[in-house]
């Protein structure tokens, strides 16, 4: 049996591409009942992201993953599959374990660390096995790559640093303020931008956010997502003074805040510090408001700059999560390895068993009436030129399984198949 993945991702195929191969979630059980039917393959898994799209399976030795796995998915959506293999990748074996392990890990993330695809892959997971198209094989080696997942994740700071410019946004007011939950927040803007700063800052601990849009139905439907509170456009100047953190993202094509206002601001709040972040383009607030005293504003690009050295922070953080992906698959290899060797050392211990009490029950009649002592004596002296005969190709099978990456260990295990007829009535 053996191991192989296949699939496209955003290095290797553009997003049109992408889109005509996803499959929906609706589409999913139906796909993994087809392709556990496809000839020669045993277990298989289809994982369906925005960015990827990859199908794991575990295939009988004849079988040959590239055309077949390859043909699955350009049959499911009807294509052609000259038009989809320059943009496919093939795993196989230990590669297909490193693929996974990366996968889980968030080291082959458009974003490296970000944390989503862990919980997709568990998702893909959850599918085939409530499919039945998952079994102990895939299982061993997806459990596995989930608890690779939880000790890069513990062990390295791949996933501590913002990597967005919303999170940056909210990580910087953190840094500022400490505690986000006892400061008042206004959000100026609900678009995708605000709709993420809000989304973080709420994991951040902020409970009292205001939410203010030229367009009230998206602010309602914003603070009702966020728990926050609907602030009328208009009133905006006037409760600015009342707020620790404004964060700003409409589309406006003015500043919405300027010095002055925020000076008047300050001045209302007894100097009180303010900080404002502007993720807006254009932007939303004059740019000298960072000459006021007490006023600290950040734009986007101030932002960016954070983002930028945080990705390449992870970057040299991955390196020390790939040391620990290679200890990981080298350890997974080498049991598969072992597991894949124990049905032939069955089997050859069955058959020479078989051959032991055949010739025994031929030869027995002729040693006449033995006694208890004796017959035990048999017994043991029979066993024992059988476990004799078996330790041989039973340590080099073991010898070859636990060599990282014996290409040979499959050979040997072939021919001792060979050799002993096992397997064959």
């Amino acid at each position: 049996m053996k191991l192989a993945v296949a699939g496209l991702n955003h290095r290797t195929a553009p997003v049109e591409v992408r889109e005509r191969v996803a499959f929906r979630t609706g589409e999913l059980p139906d796909a993994l009942h087809r392709l556990h039917e496809q000839p020669g393959l045993r277990e298989g898994l289809i994982l369906s992201t925005c960015n990827r799209v990859e199908v794991t399976a575990t295939l009988e030795d004849f079988a040959d993953p590239a055309p077949l796995l390859c043909q699955f998915l350009a049959a499911t959506h009807g294509l052609a599959v000259d038009s989809l293999q320059p943009h496919l990748y093939l795993f196989e074996a230990e590669d297909a374990i490193r693929h996974l392990f990366r996968v889980a890990s968030s080291l082959d993330s458009m974003v490296v660390g970000e944390p989503q695809i862990l919980g997709q892959l568990k998702q893909a997971y959850t599918a085939a096995r409530e499919q039945g198209a998952l079994g102990s094989y895939l299982d061993a080696v997806l459990t596995r790559a989930f608890s690779v997942a939880k000790r890069v994740r513990t062990e390295t700071e791949i996933g501590q640093s913002a990597v967005s410019v919303s999170y940056a946004a909210v990580e910087l007011a953190r840094e500022i303020f400490g505690s986000l939950n006892r400061r008042k927040i206004m959000i100026i803007g609900a678009g995708k931008m605000s709709e993420a700063a809000a989304r973080h800052l709420q994991r951040a601990g902020a409970t009292d956010i205001l939410i203010t849009n030229r367009t009230r139905d998206r602010a309602e439907e914003m603070a009702r997502l966020f728990n926050g509170v609907v602030l009328p456009y208009e009133r905006t100047l006037q409760r600015l003074h009342e707020v620790d953190i404004v964060i700003t993202s409409s589309g406006a094509p003015h500043y919405i805040l300027t010095k002055e206002s925020v000076r008047r601001a300050i001045e209302a709040r007894r100097s009180q510090p303010m900080f404002f972040i502007d993720i807006a383009v254009p932007r939303n607030i004059e740019p000298t408001v960072n000459e006021l005293e007490h006023a600290f504003l950040y734009d986007i690009d101030d932002m960016q700059r954070i983002v930028d050295r945080n990705l390449q922070g992870r970057k040299e953080v991955a390196n020390e999560a790939e040391r620990i992906v290679a200890q990981e698959v080298e350890r997974l290899a080498a049991r598969l390895r072992a597991r894949d060797i124990t049905p032939t050392i069955v089997s050859l211990q069955e058959q020479l068993e078989s051959v032991r009490l055949e010739v025994l029950t031929r030869y027995r009649p002729r040693l006449g009436e033995l006694t208890h002592e004796q017959e035990h004596a048999l017994e043991a002296l029979t066993r024992g030129i059988i476990n004799k005969i078996a330790h041989g190709p039973i340590s080099e099978m073991r010898r070859q399984a636990s060599e990282q990456a014996n290409e040979d260990a499959g050979d040997a295990v072939n021919l001792l198949r060979r050799m002993f007829r096992l397997g064959e009535k």
